[in-house]
């Protein structure tokens, strides 16, 4: 049986009912000492002058001296210990690709908190400050593919990237979207994993239009190395106006709407979440996609096994030291200043 009391774990708590003897040992220590050899007088007033001073005072404080003594060796028999516990954390790791079309269509503003590419980047971002201990890459597309961070821990860089992506037009790359290019771009980053898991997350707002691979063999490829895909169609289907940004004759940025027919193709990428074990999302809503990377969050879970390591620092010797040393203080001023004749 152990209690935590005063800053000590006590081992021996038991102990502690030992210091319930010690009144009994005070009385059976006075009646000792009234059965010693005394004189009788006729009146004690000439002595009350010297009551509680010189001797008899340093008896009264060596009885509590030895009382202290053996409460300390009580104490000492209790065995007081600090402890020091240390977890010892194993985490199973998993390696994750992001793939993002940042074809123009995805400035289209349907969703939080401006379009569809700024609320990718946003919910991207809360994402990689949840995981803990997995390689995340990154790989943007639009009519080619091109990977911005292959698989590091650096989540600080990775959060970095996100924020300076742009679309196809501002980051000069060809527009479309080629979706087989895409998912070998971001198979080939994890071919070489040694994780158990590895995961590819999916997200375009279009249909596959672009691109010297075709979907199939894409999807093949991502197959062949064990890849779970989670896939993401974003917005909504159907007649929406694509912002085209341009500059007038002062140099100033000018923003006007062209009409523009909005399509995903939800059984390509559904067909990309069954065949390697993943699932399919659709972010038709303006927050939409936070729920949808919450549910991935929980989904690709890491097993984490603790082991607990305690480590115990004994005090006992401090109190046994201190109670010895006043022991031997009662026992010298006993045989010494405080002696008693016969």
């Amino acid at each position: 049986m152990t209690l935590q009391l005063f800053g000590f774990v006590w081992a021996n708590s038991w102990a502690f009912l030992l210091l319930l003897l010690l009144p009994f040992l005070y009385f059976i220590f006075l009646r000792r000492q009234k059965r010693k050899a005394t004189f009788q007088i006729s009146s004690v007033a000439l002595f009350k002058a010297w009551q509680n001073r010189g001797k008899a005072s340093l008896i009264v404080a060596n009885q509590v001296i030895l009382f202290v003594a053996l409460v300390l060796f009580i104490l000492a028999l209790a065995r007081p210990q600090t402890m020091d516990s240390k977890v010892k954390r194993t985490l199973d790791g998993m390696d994750i690709v992001i793939v993002l079309d940042v074809s123009d269509s995805m400035l289209i503003e349907d969703m939080k908190p401006l379009n569809r590419l700024e609320s990718a980047k946003e919910t991207i971002s809360g994402f990689i400050k949840q995981r803990t201990s997995d390689r995340i890459g990154l790989v943007i597309f639009a009519g080619e593919a091109f990977t911005l961070v292959p698989p590091t821990l650096d989540y600080q860089l990775i959060i970095e990237r996100v924020s300076q992506i742009q679309t196809a037009r501002d980051a000069r790359i060809k527009d479309g979207t080629a979706i087989g290019v895409a998912l070998a771009a971001g198979a080939a980053r994890l071919k070489d994993s040694q994780a158990k898991s590895k995961v590819m997350v999916f997200l375009t707002d279009g249909e596959n239009n672009s691109g010297t691979i075709d979907p199939e063999t894409g999807l093949e490829i991502a197959k062949g190395y064990g890849l779970r895909i989670y896939s993401v169609g974003i917005g909504k289907d159907g007649p929406t106006k694509l912002p085209i940004y341009s500059q007038d004759m002062f140099g100033n940025k000018v923003k006007r709407y062209q009409a523009f027919e909005s399509t995903v193709n939800e059984d390509l990428l559904g067909q990309m979440a069954k065949v390697t074990g993943g699932k399919y999302f659709r972010a038709n809503k303006e927050d939409s996609l936070q729920g949808i990377f919450s549910e991935i969050n929980k989904l690709e879970t890491v097993k984490i096994e603790d082991q607990k390591f305690v480590r115990y620092n004994e005090y006992f010797y401090l109190f046994l030291e201190f109670g010895l040393l006043l022991l031997l203080v009662h026992s010298v001023l006993n045989l010494t200043y405080l002696r008693r004749g016969p």
